[in-house]
């Protein structure tokens, strides 16, 4: 699934965007206020153990009516559901969450919930290597202006017995002002790529990838640090060596391939607007096409965090991806056709 970076990029646009369904909160299909659910946002998901597991932040099990953004009671900073569903087309039906011994979906990942300590813990993405699944977070000390956040460093933890319980691991771990908060990941071969912006929404993208077999061993990280003459990417066993791959303000990445397209494809929410973009990449560092919005701030007020469900049904023209809303602060599934460009 990489590419020559000399092949030319093919994606011309987007097509028939619109929201298909919801997936959170009582009003949904779904129903989550049965595992005391009334709102909660994000739902990166990632394939692990034959299921699809969306991975949502904070999350409230009542809320009252009117409330805009985060808040209510049962506050929890994360949450797990699986599914499924090989039908996207019609929505998407969650099959579960990891839940508690009453039945309430259960925290993941603890957290202080000190405002100027730890305010959350917050996963950003969730992969799965040598048997094991894993979820990258971030440590959030404090939520900042719109869009700009303090965090503590980023880090894993790490499930054992099917996403029931999860540990925090001591490393690896990457310091709150890093390039890499904010991850997106995915397998090449017998190593493990990860896309990666810092604290917010207006950063650029950057690049890592660690063998799987080494996930857990700081020191065998390698952050991309340009192309030789020839194209060919160089690595580097030093952070501050990584290089921008997108220059862009980018959050809440998402980053899957795309065989309709034999491309890579990158959505995120970009600050400078607050539009929910796409792009494409000929190999995972580049070159990446120009972006094309998805969903614009102006038709979809409070949007964010528009995140590439890793299923592909039928030729793989038409991607599914979760969207956030910060007004009743749930999430939607949303679809889209890929418009391919004529050039040979």
């Amino acid at each position: 699934m990489i590419a020559n970076g000399d092949e030319p990029l093919v994606l011309a646009g987007v097509a028939q965007v619109r929201q298909v369904a919801q997936v959170t909160g009582p009003a949904s299909p779904n129903r989550t206020d049965r595992f005391e659910i009334a709102g909660q946002d994000l739902g990166s998901m990632f394939e692990a153990g034959g299921k699809t597991w969306l991975v949502f932040g904070d999350t409230f099990g009542q809320r009252e009516p009117g409330l805009t953004g985060g808040g209510g009671t049962q506050w929890r900073s994360n949450t797990l559901a699986y599914t499924t569903d090989d039908n996207p087309a019609d929505g998407l039906r969650l099959d579960g969450y990891i839940v508690d011994d009453i039945g309430w979906a259960k925290e993941l990942i603890d957290s202080r919930k000190v405002d100027g300590t730890e305010m959350t813990t917050i996963p950003t993405y969730g992969f799965e290597a040598n048997g094991a699944m894993y979820l990258a977070y971030m440590s959030v000390r404090h939520w900042g202006d719109p869009g700009e956040w303090e965090t503590n460093y980023s880090g894993f933890a790490k499930s054992t017995d099917g996403g029931q319980t999860w540990a925090k691991l001591e490393a690896p771990r990457w310091p709150g002002d890093s390039r890499f908060i904010q991850v997106s990941t995915a397998k090449v071969g017998d190593d493990i790529y990860f896309w990666g912006v810092t604290h917010g929404r207006f950063g650029p993208v950057s690049l890592m990838k660690v063998p799987e077999r080494d996930v857990e061993d700081q020191r065998a990280y390698r952050y991309f640090a340009g192309t030789a003459a020839g194209g060919a990417p160089q690595w580097s066993a030093d952070p501050a060596a990584a290089r921008t791959v997108v220059d862009d303000t980018a959050g809440e990445l998402s980053v899957v391939w795309s065989p309709y397209l034999s491309r890579w494809l990158m959505t995120y929410t970009r600050g400078a607007d607050e539009s929910a973009v796409i792009r494409e990449g000929v190999t995972p560092w580049g070159p990446w096409g120009d972006r094309f919005t998805l969903v614009s701030q102006a038709d979809t007020p409070g949007l964010y965090a528009p995140f590439l469900s890793p299923r592909v049904s039928g030729d793989g023209r038409t991607v599914y991806f979760a969207l956030s809303l910060w007004g009743p602060y749930n999430v939607f599934w949303y679809r889209a056709d890929l418009v391919r460009s004529n050039r040979k």
